[in-house]
């Protein structure tokens, strides 16, 4: 434990990158294997249940710091994090435990099975033989909340320096469903065969946003354009003679979209494509929007009704493997090739299309495309050069999406609750309202956008408007105005006004308009009527 603690705290202070590589690559050079695939699987999310629900945490803590528990609950919202607020209301006193990090979370397991009692005893024995960074340590592997700034990119990075090994095949081991209970250090890192799993997915290569329009591109010719689908990102693998669907988001999908199960009818053994998850009717031009897709994401058992109603498709824009072979560091115009031929023969029915082309030869043309993108069911361009690879991860320079200019209403806030982390002491997390005669209706909640400047000013002018508090929410005077942006619209009867807003984020702070300028209900569903 002491060695992670020492990684945690090289990494939680720092924000250069040279430094926390760094202290990753010493890391995985020294430390036992055990406690490396464990820091790997906490780092990228994998992590043990929960043993100790937070509200016995909670009472557990105040009980150890001799403090009531309205005051540990009033300080709770002040830190911002559970695990560090028990650290810090718990009498100090040196670490005496020598356990390393894999020891500590096989205890914890352990204890998972365990009866309260023994649970507590567990817990208060901890924290008793753990001080300063490593008892907030064992807090969050308790509360299962290890967050901490490494992105897979640094990981593999640091994993390649002290390994000798190749950087983009050390992110291909770290994808799939692995975890510490099923691996090994030598078989996710070193074997020669690590890479064998069936259903392990590709990293996924990750465009950046065009801020300047295409002028900004070099020669045309050099560049491919398609619709930038607005549904979610994912590859279809076929190995073994079985199929397997994964999301961006590393989370395996297959069950959810059975439709898909015919791919190994239609696509060779060793095929891996990249592609858009969308609802598509074989009737229709375009794809259904995003809002019909909603209802399947959360469904791991799919009725017959929604799927004949919300059929979907992977809509393929690249491919990653073909028969077999790696093919990622061929161009992009060699991939589209393989892909279309892969794709030429398929039926209407198919669970798989072929993302189309899309023709230009000026950035008039690409103008003109953008502008239609919402008829197409898209949120916008990728533009991709032709002698790309496929990288993983975010690249500057080959791959770029120009997204559409978000929708925008100008609305009224009137509730605030405090952020957390280091925007504890801020509020930060606003509700919005559009009026309604003389009502105003509530419709959305938004808590980005802003700088810390402009939340430090409206937490000031909160902590002097409240009219009523309701726990951790405010009720504010309506008086401020923020212009909120988001991608689409759709009705919705859990929502008092009727509908609900995807990602939802202030745009700006509308110091210049008053409340009675903010748009109605009736602006609102008009633009449900029309991007609905």
């Amino acid at each position: 434990m002491k060695a992670f603690t020492a990684l945690f705290t090289a990494i939680d202070q720092s924000t250069k990158t040279t430094i926390k590589v760094n202290a990753l690559a010493e890391y995985f050079k020294q430390a036992q294997d055990m406690d490396k695939l464990w820091t790997i699987a906490l780092f990228s999310g994998r992590r043990p249940k929960r043993a100790v629900t937070t509200t016995r945490l909670r009472e557990w803590g105040a009980e150890v710091a001799d403090i009531p528990l309205w005051l540990f609950e009033e300080c709770y919202p002040v830190v911002g994090d559970l695990a560090e607020t028990i650290a810090l209301v718990l009498p100090p006193n040196q670490t005496s435990d020598n356990r390393s990090l894999s020891q500590w979370i096989n205890d914890l397991r352990e204890v998972y099975k365990a009866d309260e009692p023994t649970k507590k005893a567990f817990v208060l024995d901890a924290w008793a033989r753990l001080g300063g960074t490593e008892r907030f340590i064992f807090n969050k592997l308790i509360t299962g909340g290890m967050r901490v700034g490494v992105s897979q990119k640094l990981m593999t990075r640091a994993l390649a320096r002290a390994t000798d090994q190749d950087e983009a095949q050390l992110a291909h081991r770290l994808m799939g469903n692995w975890h510490p209970d099923d691996t090994t250090w030598h078989a996710l890192i070193e074997a020669q065969d690590a890479s064998a799993d069936a259903s392990r997915p590709y990293p996924f290569y990750l465009a950046y946003a065009l801020e300047d329009g295409p002028e900004s591109l070099a020669n045309p010719d050099d560049w491919r354009a398609e619709w930038k689908w607005d549904g979610i990102r994912g590859q279809l693998i076929v190995r073994g003679g079985e199929h397997f669907v994964w999301s961006r988001g590393e989370e395996l999908m297959t069950d959810r979209f059975p439709e898909l199960a015919r791919a190994v009818d239609y696509l060779p053994d060793g095929t891996v494509l990249d592609g858009e998850l969308l609802v598509w009717h074989t009737d229709q031009a375009f794809p259904a929007s995003f809002n019909t897709l909603q209802p399947r994401i959360g469904r791991k058992i799919v009725p017959k009704k929604m799927l004949k109603d919300a059929p979907v498709v992977l809509h393929a824009y690249d491919m990653l493997e073909w028969k077999g072979q790696d093919i990622r560091t061929l161009p992009f115009r060699e991939r589209r090739a393989l892909l279309e031929a892969a794709c030429v023969d398929l039926p209407p029915d198919a669970p798989i299309k072929l993302s189309p082309q899309l023709p230009f030869t000026t950035p008039q043309d690409l103008h003109a495309y953008r502008d239609g993108a919402r008829d197409a069911q898209a949120e916008g361009l990728m533009l991709k050069r032709s002698d790309s690879p496929y990288l993983a991860g975010r690249k500057k320079g080959d791959w770029w999406k120009w997204k559409l200019a978000p929708l925008t209403i100008d609305a009224v806030m009137i509730y605030a609750q405090s952020g957390s982390g280091r925007r504890a002491n801020l509020f930060t997390d606003y509700t919005f309202a559009v009026r309604d005669g003389e009502a105003l209706v509530p419709f959305t909640k938004a808590y980005s956008g802003l700088t810390d400047a402009e939340f430090r000013k409206i937490t000031a002018w909160v902590r002097k408007n409240t009219l009523q508090r309701f726990g951790p929410v405010r009720q504010v005077t309506p008086h401020h105005v923020f212009e909120i942006a988001f991608e689409g619209i759709q009705a919705s009867p859990r929502h008092k006004s009727g509908v609900a807003l995807r990602f939802p984020r202030m745009l700006r702070w509308r110091q210049d308009k008053p409340a009675t300028e903010a748009n109605t209900l009736e602006d609102l569903n008009e633009m449900l009527r029309i991007y609905g």
